[in-house]
């Protein structure tokens, strides 16, 4: 479940708020977003992946919100980690190598 977005980092390019599949975030003018229906969020990561400031995180296991900060998030290293772990953006490495699940279906 998305759990934080750090408004200090957020570049208000509103990624988020148009990959979302489940309309998560609200768009706001000259703000960033706002995370309106949490509770809605299905734990998909696209917003995540799509942040190119490295301002979300999305808890894995997640059914109900986590009480969490910003700080804890960035302190830990958390925040944008899922980005980082599959290698998504720039100066990240590609870890579909790795993935061996692709191999079920072989003909």
């Amino acid at each position: 479940m998305i759990e934080v977005l750090v408004e200090e980092r957020c570049v208000e390019c509103n990624l988020c708020v148009k990959v979302c599949p489940l309309n998560v975030f609200e768009k706001r003018e000259n703000q960033p977003p706002v995370i309106a229906r949490q509770s809605d969020c299905q734990t998909c990561y696209m917003c995540e992946l799509y942040c190119p400031a490295k301002a979300l995180y999305v808890a894995a296991d997640a059914e109900d919100t986590v009480d969490v900060s910003a700080d804890e998030i960035i302190e830990t290293g958390l925040i944008g980690s899922y980005r980082k772990d599959i290698g998504w953006g720039k100066g990240y490495k590609s870890t579909a190598s790795q993935d061996t699940a692709y191999k079920f279906y072989l003909k």
